[in-house]
């Protein structure tokens, strides 16, 4: 029963947000043309990173709680992490925003992503011999000056969803790296844990939901500007 934690990990942090995407009130369902196409590109990102991580031996994948199905050099089990989790955190970001459209965060938002942009930038210059802190700060960072010189109007409910996001995160990566089903070369990170958990991690899933999240209004934007057009041209053409 053990060769399938790992697995049972991601199906079931992806089952209740799933189920839950069919709710009458939330209806994340509606979504999901902008979600799936975030969710892969997002996944072919980091797969590639992670693949190269693993035979650089950054990390590696305990056999007795993977299946044992390997992909380029990766667990079968990795490969449904970049899906299931993602999905659990956008439904989160989701579902925050129907139920509650108004946060408080977004007056603070700039200010928050120019801070972390420079805690980030200092990290990664005193420790740029270590590859998973020096690649993932320095991923990280990137992406965030980039949403601060764009002033998306929907940064301060990422912030929510990500701080909410960190609460089932501890639980899942506590697990992974608890048991451990995840091996980490403490000689390529900062060597400092939360719990069980390399403190990376949390600029990890930083990184992944916000590539996440800018890909996913962007499609959102780009398919409420076609509808926009469709309803041009209808109007114009029926006043012809």
């Amino acid at each position: 029963m053990e060769k399938y934690t790992y697995l049972l990990l991601n199906l079931g942090s992806i089952l209740i947000p799933f189920i839950f995407s069919f709710e009458k009130r939330l209806r994340f369902v509606k979504d999901w043309h902008a979600l799936f196409p975030a969710l892969l590109i997002t996944a072919v990102f980091f797969i590639v990173w992670d693949h190269f991580l693993t035979i650089w031996g950054v990390w590696g994948f305990n056999p007795e709680y993977i299946t044992g199905t390997w992909i380029w050099s990766l667990p079968l089990e990795e490969w449904m992490f970049f899906i299931c989790i993602p999905y659990a955190c956008m439904f989160t970001y989701g579902s925050l925003n129907t139920l509650f459209p108004k946060e408080p965060i977004q007056k603070y938002a700039q200010n928050i992503t120019a801070v972390w942009f420079v805690i980030l930038c200092v990290v990664v210059v005193f420790n740029t011999d270590k590859l998973y802190t020096g690649i993932k700060l320095s991923l990280t960072a990137a992406l965030l000056l980039y949403v601060y010189f764009q002033r998306y109007a929907w940064l301060g409910k990422f912030y929510r969803a990500y701080f909410v996001s960190l609460i089932p995160f501890f639980i899942v990566n506590g697990v992974l790296t608890k048991l451990p089903v995840v091996i980490y070369n403490d000689a390529e990170n900062l060597g400092i844990r939360l719990i069980s958990i390399p403190v990376e991690d949390t600029q990890y899933t930083l990184l992944m939901l916000l590539m996440n999240t800018v890909l996913f209004e962007h499609f959102k934007e780009k398919r409420t500007f076609a509808r926009s057009d469709d309803n041009i041209a209808t109007t114009t053409a029926r006043h012809h």
